[in-house]
């Protein structure tokens, strides 16, 4: 049997906003007896999403599909003030979930608007997130991804400009465009780089880490997530094959002929139980060691919201 060493980063998977999320989610499950709603998916993971959904949650894409007067969570990403108004109208009990950094986003936004700035959002057309900010700003709001998007950009005051970031996004996907905004509009103001959400910062700097000493890097997290995304393309930016895999099954093993060392990260939202899965395919194929890099640990903390005051489970 071939050897293979395999070398975890460190930071990896679940940051504090998806577990607090996911844990929203569970404590509203044990505590009421009412059907659990979810509005969009609580964060983009597959797994996260199967085994919330067998416990009893479901997951819905509109408001309409949810029965008037429901217990109804919003996702991590937030979402527009007409969805919290239209589910106030509807009479839902509303649990918010929103990360507390992607609210940050939403006040940073919102004090700009407030004094007359037209804002740009550095996202990605229609992420959550990014359209959940989009609906908690009054005014002129544009949506940027790319140097070519700032560069056909027309604004009609140059004086009264700000940006905010998606928090999926790190310093070093930002940057560039950051430094293309000040050029072309001098003045522009924008929350300080160390605002942008450490989990993704920390995540990608753990990969050039152990890019330097592997031969190729598998990033454990779902399509649809955005952060697992840039985990791969940091990877391949330092001249590694590198591959997004939702799960163990996902991985093909043409991949990793001839390779001696890989590295293993996952994304924000990825559960670590993924990982280990992973590893324990591996180890049908290869004789493997384990070894897990150097790196920061997290401890950042959410706290859980105030649940609302129901008929609880187990009550007479």
């Amino acid at each position: 049997m071939k050897r293979l060493e395999i070398v975890l980063a460190q930071p990896r998977g679940f940051c504090a906003g998806v577990k607090r999320a996911i844990k929203i989610v569970e404590t509203a499950l044990s505590r009421y007896d009412d059907t659990v709603w979810v509005i969009h998916e609580i964060v983009h993971n597959t797994h996260v999403i199967q085994n919330l959904s067998k416990a009893g949650a479901r997951f819905v894409e509109e408001l309409e599909e949810i029965p008037p007067g429901s217990i109804t969570i919003f996702s991590a990403h937030g979402v527009a003030m007409a969805v919290e108004k239209k589910a106030e109208e509807m009479g839902l009990i509303t649990i918010d979930a929103t990360c507390p950094l992607v609210k940050k986003v939403h006040h940073q936004a919102q004090r700009y608007a407030k004094t007359g700035h037209t804002i740009i959002i550095i996202g990605h057309h229609g992420h959550p997130e990014v359209e959940g900010t989009l609906g908690r700003v009054n005014g002129k709001v544009h949506v940027i991804s790319t140097i070519e998007d700032i560069e056909n950009l027309k604004v009609s005051r140059t004086d009264k400009l700000a940006y905010v970031t998606q928090t999926t996004l790190s310093t070093d996907d930002t940057r560039d465009l950051i430094n293309m905004l000040n050029e072309k509009f001098p003045g522009i103001h924008g929350p300080n780089l160390k605002d942008i959400c450490y989990a993704t910062q920390s995540r990608q700097d753990a990969v050039r880490k152990i890019s330097e000493s592997i031969e190729l890097l598998l990033v454990v997290g779902s399509p649809n997530s955005s952060n697992s995304n840039r985990l791969r393309e940091t990877g391949a930016a330092q001249g590694l094959p590198a591959y997004l895999v939702d799960n163990a099954g996902a991985i093909d093993m043409k991949w990793l002929e001839g390779k001696k060392r890989i590295g293993i990260t996952a994304g924000a939202s990825a559960p670590e139980v993924l990982v280990q899965e992973v590893i324990e395919r591996l180890g049908r194929h290869f004789d493997i060691s384990v070894e897990t890099m150097q790196g920061r640990e997290e401890s950042m903390r959410f706290k859980q919201p105030v649940f609302p005051a129901l008929e609880q489970k187990g009550k007479d």
